[in-house]
Formats: structure tokens, sequence, C-alpha cells
């Protein structure tokens, strides 16, 4: 059963609102085997969805986001739930060092954007990747296998737009075996809208009206 996104959940601006591909990491994670003991770790928590989705089904729940508002929606959204998460400050993996988890989760920043560098404020922190949208994706893909334990689980979602095959090939690279296990097919949102023509240049956008949304799970042997 999905954690339902209504007005209970905190959703301030500035502070990423979940939408389709929290929606598609949930379903994913809904099926895995988390419970009491489990250790997870959620990267780029936003509202901390993921985190308090988790942390209901009894798991030990570390979230981390670089967003100071973003860590206290979090820690609000949690004690409104009843539930226990460790939030963190800080860039990915880097807020945790040395440690490692059954289940790493993530909605990282994967837009593709006309700036060279993702932006250090404001509201397109939250979705803003560089030009080919990987600048977060490839950051986790290679880190993922030092943070997860044997056995252990990568979920990733990200928009098709900034490639589908360069995660796969480089979670397997990293030895660690990845597949796509969830794909949505939704209407392009504003800021893709407002970027279509500079997408379409760059040979990033099919279509005008309509991008694809995976989820990536990759398990460490």
């Amino acid at each position: 059963m999905g954690m339902p996104m209504g007005s209970f959940l905190l959703r301030p601006p500035g502070v990423y609102t979940p939408q389709q591909d929290t929606d598609l990491l949930i379903a994913a994670l809904s099926r895995e085997d988390v419970g009491s003991g489990t250790e997870v770790l959620d990267l780029g928590t936003g509202s901390g969805a993921l985190a308090v989705r988790a942390a209901r089904r009894g798991a030990r729940v570390t979230a981390v986001d670089i967003d100071r508002r973003a860590v206290l929606t979090t820690r609000v959204n949690a004690l409104r739930y009843g539930r226990r998460v460790r939030v963190r400050r800080g860039d990915l993996f880097t807020a945790v060092p040395g440690r490692s988890y059954d289940f790493v989760v993530s909605n990282p920043p994967y837009v593709p954007s006309p700036a060279a560098r993702p932006p250090r404020r404001g509201p397109a922190r939250a979705w803003d990747a560089g030009p080919d949208g990987r600048v977060f994706v490839d950051r986790i893909c290679d880190a993922a296998p030092g943070a997860l334990r044997p056995g252990g689980v990568l979920l990733i979602v990200h928009s098709a737009l900034c490639g589908i095959r360069p995660s796969l090939d480089r979670l397997t690279a990293a030895g660690i075996d990845a597949e796509v296990t969830d794909r949505a097919v939704i209407p392009l949102g504003p800021v893709l809208r407002d970027r279509h023509q500079w997408l379409r240049r760059r040979g990033l956008l099919s279509d005008e009206n309509r991008e694809e949304l995976v989820v990536i799970r990759a398990q460490r042997s």
C-alpha cells in the first residue's frame, strides 16, 4: 500500500514535492523485504516521503539531503507520522562516511539543464543536474557498491532523458547486477515544457508531450 501524499505530509515551498517519480520508487520499495532490523539510506530525501515509508515498515532509516529546509521538513514529517528517522545534512554519501546499508533508495536531481553546473540554491536545486542530467546519478551509481552490504539493494529513479543504458552500464562496471524494474510514461511537467526546444536540439527529447521514468534495481552479490 502506498503512503498517501496528502496534507499530513508537510510540503513547504522550496522543498521537492512528492510526484510520479516518488510514487514509482515507493511502489518498487514496497516489493522489497524491508522490515524490522533493516537499515535503509534515503539519498536526497526532500520531504522525507521515502524515508517515512520505510520507517513505517519498521526499518532503521537514515535520510540525507543537502538542503537545510529538506532536512527540517523530513524531521517534522517523521514526527508527524510518529516514526524515528535519522536525518543528516550533507552531499550524498559524504554525509554517512564508512556506513553500509541493506537498502539505498534515491530520487536524485536528474533533469538536464542548459547550465553547466547544478544550482547551489533555489528550487531548481531539487531537479537540475547539469547538461546531461547525470551529475548526481553517476555519483550514486559509482559509490553505491561501497555503501551496500552483501545482498544489499539500490533503488534509484530517474528520467530516460538522462539515459537508462549509462546507468545500467555504470552499475555493472561497479560490480553489481542492475536492471530496470519499473517504468512510467508521464506528461512533461512545467520545467521540461519550458526546455523542450533545448532538449530537442540536444537530441534528448523525441516526444514534446511525454517523458519516461524508470526505477533501476541493483543488487550487490
